[in-house]
């Protein structure tokens, strides 16, 4: 499957949360002796020291998932959030409610939720919060205060307020700063990676402009070579050769860019239909594998007007090469269509992906095959198609092989939205 360095972050950010919520576990435990114990306020232990066991219960399931996925979605650090704010609640339902001064630990929820979640989840956390406080105004356990009142009871309020606030500040300086320094990582790794795409399509684009006129010359110094006036000459044959052999070592260098940045060819933005761009996708690289079986199955349904280009042709050209380099024998392309998506399935017969390279795939110079410029083919496919607001997924067959599917969105491809393609 595709790991996105978004998915990666949040994997960062989920040992945080379980981190922080070791320290909650620690400081509830000590909360609870020293108010039962010390201040002598009766609470009740049993059904507290039930949330707590809780609590250590959703750390060691959520350390499992953390150490078994390669990925970490925003739902699920929504769930993770929403949970500590549920056992929050039940704790001031057991002590007092909204008086309780801890009661502005909801506030470090938030605020960690305003860091690590999408807008949605966001908004829903705090009107889940927002819920639970003004439940708490009305429906809460009353506790048993020792004998202290007037001044010694507003005293004693405002010290709880005190250890709260020091408490919710130490542990956001704490974790939101390590949490943006995750951010900062994954967009200076974005970055890098988006410079490594410019660079792989520009590179690929001048490999392609050079083959035509390396081509050219190839052919007329061959011709040069068979023409009796210079077959008198030793020294201009010798030259034709050594000129030959440089041009051989140019378009060696150029096919090897090309394979580097995963294209064959290139082709400027071409309107067309999904099927005639399917269809004539597969010929043309089929073509010049005539040993090759392709089984070749387009289910896409009814014919739609689409504007192609030179990346959309270069990704799919790419995931075939990688296929045909470890079966060159067979290969399936299979093209169906899923609501608004195009999906197009390429299988093969090879020996399929390692666990190594399906928990990495789609990361640059992550690859089997031991050459330079190996695995930027992949790479570049998975952020082209991110780029178009695709996804890129990889899994092994049951019995053997591999197979590699490009999910699109149409909207993409249309006429009317793809001039940023």
């Amino acid at each position: 499957m595709t790991v996105t360095i978004h998915d990666k972050t949040n994997k960062k950010n989920l040992l945080l949360l379980i981190q922080l919520r070791w320290l909650a576990v620690g400081g509830q435990v000590m909360t609870i002796c020293v108010v039962n114990y010390w201040l002598g306020i009766t609470l009740p232990l049993m059904p507290m020291a039930g949330v707590i066991l809780f609590l250590v219960g959703l750390n060691v399931v959520s350390l499992l998932r953390h150490r078994n996925q390669s990925l970490v979605s925003n739902t699920e650090l929504f769930l993770e959030l929403l949970l500590d704010v549920a056992a929050l609640t039940v704790q001031l339902h057991l002590s007092g409610g909204a008086s309780n001064p801890f009661i502005s630990l909801y506030l470090l929820q938030v605020i960690l939720g305003a860091v690590l979640l999408e807008a949605w989840s966001i908004w829903v956390l705090v009107a889940i919060s927002s819920g639970c406080f003004i439940w708490l105004t009305t429906s809460y356990r009353e506790i048993e205060m020792p004998h202290v009142h007037g001044n010694d009871l507003f005293n004693l309020h405002i010290q709880g307020m005190f250890i709260c606030f020091v408490l919710a500040a130490s542990l956001l300086v704490l974790f939101v700063t390590r949490i943006q320094r995750n951010l900062r990582a994954r967009d200076a790794q974005s970055a890098e990676e988006e410079h490594i795409v410019r660079m792989g399509l520009l590179a690929s684009g001048a490999a392609h402009e050079l083959g035509t006129p390396l081509a050219t010359v190839s052919v007329i110094l061959s011709d040069w070579q068979r023409m009796p006036m210079f077959n008198t000459h030793p020294e201009i044959v010798e030259d034709l050769s050594d000129m030959l052999g440089q041009l051989d070592r140019c378009k060696a260098i150029v096919s090897g860019i090309l394979t580097s940045s995963g294209a064959t060819r290139g082709e400027g933005t071409v309107r067309t239909t999904m099927n005639q761009f399917l269809d004539g996708l597969v010929d043309e690289w089929r073509s010049g594998r005539p040993s090759m079986h392709i089984d070749y199955s387009n289910d896409f349904g009814p014919d739609i007007p689409i504007v192609s280009d030179i990346a959309l042709k270069q990704v799919i050209f790419n995931v075939f090469e990688n296929s045909w380099e470890v079966s060159p024998e067979w290969m399936r392309v299979a093209i169906g269509r899923h609501g608004e998506d195009l999906v197009l399935a390429v299988s093969d017969s090879g020996p399929g992906f390692d666990k190594e390279m399906l928990a990495e795939f789609g990361k640059p110079y992550r690859s089997s095959k031991n050459r330079p410029g190996s695995g930027l083919g992949l790479f570049l496919v998975v952020n082209v198609l991110r780029k178009l607001g695709g996804t890129v997924t990889a899994k092994n067959g049951k019995d053997g092989g591999a197979s590699v599917t490009l999910r699109l969105p149409l909207a993409s491809l249309s006429p009317g939205g793809s001039d940023e393609s």
